[in-house]
């Protein structure tokens, strides 16, 4: 029985990674649930073994996305506290090249509000527990609470604003300009 379990929770995670890659190659609306389950290795009709429905898929797939953005957050925010690392990192000209991982936010802001609702709920607390690390690192560099959540609140909105701009480009100078500008923009905010 437990084999069994093991099973399955292994097959739910490939899915779930399958899923997470498609939102990011293709959005909401390119997640197909038969594609997906061929690029899995597994029948369409074993989805259901694992799933409600494409909605909740969505959902699931959402956590799995902010998981992998947790854990940079973490790799950064850890032990070592390393706010500017972080935001190099997440402006960094591998991160734009990198479309298999990392934050959801640049992926599939513009279409939260056409998510369903459970997803764009569980989209809304990624966002929150973004800001929240980053205002929990302002707050260990001396800023109050109430300035480092409005500073917060606008560096993931710089960072994401910035990481999205730069995929739009392309693999160009003004992609890479353009990440650029964001971390001389962002450096001088957290000048004090």
């Amino acid at each position: 029985m437990a084999d069994k379990s093991a099973h399955k929770a292994r097959v739910r995670e490939r899915i779930l990674d399958e899923a997470a890659a498609a939102l990011r190659a293709g959005g909401t609306e390119g997640l197909s649930v038969a594609n997906l389950m061929k690029r899995a290795g597994l029948t369409h009709g074993g989805f259901y073994a694992h799933f409600e429905n494409r909605d909740d898929l969505v959902t699931h797939a959402i956590d799995r996305m902010f998981q992998d953005s947790a854990g940079m957050i973490q790799r950064f925010l850890g032990e070592s506290d390393d706010l500017d690392g972080l935001i190099d990192f997440y402006l960094s000209e591998q991160t734009m090249r990198r479309h298999d991982r990392g934050c959801p936010l640049p992926w599939l802001a513009g279409e939260a509000p056409r998510m369903p609702e459970a997803a764009r709920a569980r989209f809304q607390a990624g966002i929150a527990a973004m800001e929240q690390a980053l205002a929990g690192a302002l707050i260990r560099r001396g800023r109050d609470s109430g300035e480092a959540g409005l500073l917060a609140t606008s560096l993931v909105a710089e960072m994401v604003g910035a990481m999205a701009l730069a995929r739009a480009y392309g693999d160009g100078p003004k992609a890479l300009a353009t990440l650029a500008a964001a971390r001389q923009a962002i450096a001088r905010l957290l000048v004090r």
